[in-house]
């Protein structure tokens, strides 16, 4: 099988692997799902803690719809707030709270600690040239 086949494969595997396990540990002890971990962190790396539902969308991989079907339960929960642009009514944005700040934090180390974990075989040296794959795959976040 071709090396380049092979690894997209592996990816995969591994992808949905990763969703999964992150999925039962931050929903076990932070009620969040790997996508609203995601997409809190998103927001939180954004300038202000904020970005326009459609840039959202992109970062995340989502259509529009997706990304408003996402946000409706974490506005409910008060962790992300809606705001519109103040000379566009036509542009909303997603903020963080102050409270999705602090869920973040929280779900931030829970999850950092379950990566090293799943990783405590590899070496920094064996992961640094495949997070250099991986950046080239996506592209600028």
């Amino acid at each position: 099988m071709d090396n380049a086949l092979e690894f997209c494969l592996r990816l995969a595997r591994a992808h949905a692997t990763i969703i999964r396990r992150l999925d039962t540990v931050l929903g076990g002890h932070h009620g969040l799902s790997f996508g609203d971990f995601m997409l809190l962190q998103s927001l939180a790396n954004a300038p202000g803690g904020r970005l326009r539902r459609v840039d959202l969308a992109e970062r995340l991989g989502l259509t529009a719809s997706g990304v408003t079907r996402t946000l409706l339960p974490l506005e409910k929960t008060g962790w992300v707030a809606r705001q519109a642009d103040e000379r566009d009514a036509r542009v909303g944005y997603a903020v963080i709270t102050a409270a999705g700040h602090a869920l973040l934090d929280n779900a931030q180390r829970t999850a950092t600690e379950y990566a090293a974990d799943l990783l405590r075989h590899s070496k920094d040296e064996e992961l640094a040239p495949l997070n250099a794959v991986l950046a080239n795959l996506i592209g600028p976040q």
